[in-house]
């Protein structure tokens, strides 16, 4: 391993041993345990909230509003073959001023910025205003059914609700805080079923191809405007993901079609739209069709509210850049929270190798990440 040139800060450090646990979707490995021992040094009541073999964990110091939350997730994604790596995966090697490992940007790097931010906040303002709470679940990168869901059906039943929260999603582009989350589009899937009747291939006039009969419907489908999106949001979009036919012989008609699609989808439309205009204008190609929908996370939207601004402010007095506002990119556990009637924005590393082989963060980041949380928490509970 190489070693340092000075040591390591306290959420580098944090984020290394962080990194050296293997905790795979839906796995912890000890992450949570270790932060709230750190978090429970100063004041922080630690709870844990299991569910369906998920480790969530709520963290609170105070009880008084606002109730501000920092939501991130221990769990990472699979590392693929590991010999493609050119440091072993779950080591957290320092190499020149960068920690690799699965995790340390998404979002490993964030967690232990929350933790320090926490600490080095409660140490200058131990009588702050509200309340300070971490929501960390180990079911973000999976199925998502019982993490911070699972959290929040907790908190409902004890009538605490989240005022502010910022989720640590990587989700800077270039630059440390040059983006900041203000929004996610909706994630609507579906499975398209369309039936046709098998048949020799030589003898088209007694079959009937699912193939030929879908395509001008899914042509119709992929070039619909289903809005123009608005200041925040792109313009919702239709991909189709996958299509399959056939019974892998070349002489046969295929008696049935299934296409795979998913709608990214902005504010401007709702989900029973979507769903009714698509089986709307599949019937009206008379197709012989069923869909199965799931909808992954309804669009969310943090307007110009205190949160944005403080966010915002203290990125920029922390590295001198001007955030651009943005709601591109997949889903995060914001979708979740946001209906509870929070406001939530993301702020986290640079999202640049997440996800890959050799994912890794800036050491020096993740220090300025832990200063502009300190920033916000300034802003907005003294």
């Amino acid at each position: 391993m190489s070693a340092p040139e000075h040591p390591l800060s306290e959420t580098a450090s944090l984020a290394r041993e962080l990194v050296r646990r293997p905790s795979i979707t839906p796995e912890d490995s000890g992450c949570q345990a270790l932060i709230a021992e750190r978090l429970a040094g100063a004041g922080f009541h630690c709870e844990t909230i299991n569910r369906g073999g998920v480790t969530n964990s709520w963290i609170r110091r105070g009880d008084a509003r606002p109730l501000f939350v920092l939501a991130g997730h221990t769990d990472v994604v699979p590392t693929g073959p590991e010999s493609k790596w050119r440091h072993p995966p779950f080591e957290g090697v320092i190499a020149g001023d960068m920690l690799h490992g699965r995790g340390a940007a998404d979002m490993k790097g964030s967690v232990a910025a929350f933790v320090c931010a926490c600490e080095q906040f409660v140490t200058a303002h131990p009588e702050h205003g509200g309340s300070i709470a971490l929501l960390i679940t180990s079911d973000e990168e999976g199925v998502a059914r019982d993490g911070t869901l699972a959290v929040l059906d907790v908190l409902s039943e004890r009538g605490e609700r989240i005022d502010l929260c910022i989720v640590g999603e990587p989700s800077s582009t270039r630059d440390l805080g040059d983006v900041i989350k203000v929004g996610r589009r909706g994630s609507l899937g579906a499975t398209v079923r369309i039936q046709g009747k098998q048949g020799h291939i030589a003898y088209p006039q007694l079959a009937n191809n699912p193939i030929h009969s879908a395509l001008p419907a899914l042509r119709e489908l992929v070039e619909t405007e289903w809005d123009r999106g608005n200041r925040d949001f792109q313009p919702t979009s239709l991909q189709i993901s996958n299509i399959h036919a056939g019974t892998g012989a070349h002489n046969i008609i295929p008696g049935t079609l299934e296409v795979e699609m998913n709608f990214r989808y902005s504010p401007e439309v709702t989900e029973d739209y979507l769903r009714q205009t698509t089986e709307a204008l599949l019937a009206r190609h008379g197709l012989d069709f069923s869909v199965d929908w799931l909808l992954s996370g309804a669009p969310f939207q943090s307007g110009d509210g205190e949160l944005r601004e403080a966010v915002a402010a203290s990125v920029r007095d922390v590295t001198g850049r001007v955030p651009e506002y943005s709601t591109a990119g997949g889903t995060s556990d914001g979708r979740f929270i946001a209906p509870t009637g929070a406001q939530v924005v993301e702020l986290g590393p640079v999202n640049a190798t997440i996800h890959q082989i050799d994912e890794c963060v800036s050491l020096a980041d993740l220090d300025l990440l832990t200063q502009c949380y300190v920033g916000a928490m300034g802003r907005l509970l003294l």
